[in-house]
């Protein structure tokens, strides 16, 4: 493997089965196999400068090299699951969050990472997410709540959208409007989010969240919930073997992505919206069409569940011209 991966779409699952694949997304094709060995993977992040994949699993943390075979750095201190991981827009820090409570802050400019922050959420922590400021954590826990943290200025906040279940997963919009978290039940939530704007003198103030609506998504488990890169979609992922995309505009439900008898552990869209990515229990990875509902690519190798992906499209703008049939490239 090369560094050419720095400007090449890059799709990354990870498996029950303890290893994390590399795929070629526009051809299906697998270019590394890596082992897992410490456990399954929960959850997996590409850095920003695409050259290292962040990988989480029980009771580690490990940071691997896409472009060689180095030696993974292992992070200590951490227990139990952790079950999220995310980079600020530079890559200068990453954030987890794991069954243990903890959300953690890691300094990424040395060697050896090392745990600068951590914001204890009592309760098992699910999902984490940073807003476009890069300054605020939203914390998804197992209480049911979700806590908004400024890591500069350490203020938080908590919000308890509904009692007696467990949220899963939050996220918020690129362009900053909205935020979603779903939970146990299936039930999306939606917020709209307003920044800040006082005077430059005025301490600085948490965004504010404003409860929209509440979406029905799914009848069964709620796994997962992602906007799309335009802001214009939200995915939600269930039990149910269903990832639902809703708009943002109405919050209307816009496409039904269904595989028979299985979880869908996790999604992601490609870079203009028109294509998500899968992960579910029968061991495979799809990257679908969403327009027509069907199945564009699938991503076999996997021996068990894949429960977690990693997509990064091209740094560059894609050309109108698709040879590939995806939509991902024009140019391989």
């Amino acid at each position: 493997m090369t560094g050419d991966l720095i400007n090449e779409p890059i799709l990354v699952t990870g498996s029950y089965d303890h290893t994390i694949r590399v795929w070629h997304p526009y051809t299906s094709q697998c270019i590394r196999n890596m082992q897992h060995v410490d456990s399954q993977v929960n959850a997996l992040e590409i850095s920003p400068k695409r050259n290292m994949l962040v990988a989480c699993g029980y009771q580690h943390i490990r940071l691997y090299d896409l472009n060689s075979n180095y030696p993974n750095v292992n992070f200590e201190g951490v227990t139990k699951n952790v079950t999220s991981v995310g980079f600020q827009e530079d890559g200068k820090w990453m954030f987890t969050g794991g069954e243990d409570g903890k959300v953690r802050i890691w300094d990424m400019n040395s060697p050896s990472p090392a745990c600068k922050r951590i914001f204890d959420c009592q309760s098992p922590v699910y999902a984490v997410c940073l807003l476009p400021n890069q300054v605020e954590l939203l914390m998804a826990h197992q209480g049911g709540g979700i806590y908004l943290w400024d890591v500069k200025s350490d203020q938080h906040d908590h919000l308890l959208p509904e009692v007696e279940c467990s949220i899963l997963d939050v996220a918020v919009s690129p362009n900053g409007m909205y935020m979603a978290a779903i939970n146990n039940k299936g039930s999306c939530f939606i917020w709209t989010l307003t920044s800040w704007s006082g005077l430059p003198d005025q301490e600085t103030q948490l965004t504010r969240s404003e409860a929209k609506l509440k979406i029905q998504a799914h009848d069964k488990y709620g796994l997962r919930c992602k906007f799309s890169p335009d802001s214009n979609y939200l995915v939600t992922c269930s039990g149910d073997g269903t990832a639902r995309i809703y708009r943002t505009d109405t919050w209307t439900l816009h496409a039904e992505l269904r595989i028979e008898r299985y979880w869908m552990w996790d999604a992601a869209f490609n870079n203009d919206s028109k294509y998500l990515f899968t992960a579910s229990s029968d061991s495979l990875a799809r990257l679908w069409r969403i327009d027509t509902k069907t199945v564009e690519r699938e991503y076999t190798g996997h021996l068990k569940a894949v429960t977690a992906l990693a997509f990064r499209d091209e740094p560059v703008p894609i050309s109108t011209t698709d040879v590939t049939g995806t939509g991902l490239s024009s140019t391989h």
